[in-house]
């Protein structure tokens, strides 16, 4: 099956397709400036200018199919705080990639951001039925491949001289996560998430990686 523009309801976040008219406001206001430029460092688009600019690019992710991106939504304020997107569907080889992801500071570092990404997997393995979910990005980004580690991905290698992305070489690190593993990442990503391993301070208990 190809993704669907569906929503996913989490306890921390709620997942809906990117609509520019409704998550552009808040999606703007928390990524714009020079104090926000490493948000956009290792992305194909963006540091934008303009807000016009950056309302064309929310257009084109709103319209696209592949990849297909979702809004990243707060539970209880409903503001907009990132996106990240399904990419590179594969469908007779049941592949597909999660990327395309920004994350505002007001993410970053947050139970939801992890919700975001185990949202997203389950959905891939138990309701799509892909066999392999990838995760990509450019060697260099050192903290997108502790991400993909503590996530669940296994490093594959560096596939050299990849890409060009802005004018400058990417070597790019490729991860991956299979169906025969995702019950026992499933699992993990449940126990982690659990508001019982969080104390009265959101502190977590016990790290992702050693669930």
């Amino acid at each position: 099956m190809r993704p669907q523009r569906v929503d996913f309801d989490g306890t921390y976040v709620h997942l809906t397709p990117v609509n520019a008219a409704a998550h552009g406001d808040s999606t703007y206001e928390l990524t714009k400036g020079e104090s926000n430029d490493s948000l956009w460092a290792y992305l194909p688009w963006g540091p934008f200018a303009t807000r016009e600019a950056f309302d064309a690019d929310m257009a084109k992710r709103e319209a696209s199919e592949d990849p297909m991106y979702w809004a990243i939504l707060e539970k209880g304020t409903g503001r907009a705080v990132g996106y990240a997107a399904l990419m590179r569907i594969d469908e007779p080889n049941r592949v597909i990639e999660v990327g395309g992801i920004l994350y505002s500071p007001a993410l970053q570092r947050t139970k939801g951001a992890t919700e975001a990404m185990y949202l997203l997997a389950r959905y891939v393995f138990d309701v799509l039925g892909y066999r392999r979910y990838e995760w990509k990005c450019n060697a260099l980004n050192a903290p997108s491949r502790a991400a993909a580690l503590r996530l669940g991905f296994t490093y594959e290698g560096i596939f050299r001289q990849h890409m060009i992305v802005k004018g400058q070489n990417r070597d790019t690190a490729w991860f991956s996560m299979l169906d025969s593993e995702w019950p026992a990442r499933k699992a993990a990503f449940e126990r982690w998430l659990d508001p019982s391993n969080f104390d009265a301070e959101g502190r977590q208990r016990t790290p992702l990686q050693r669930q």
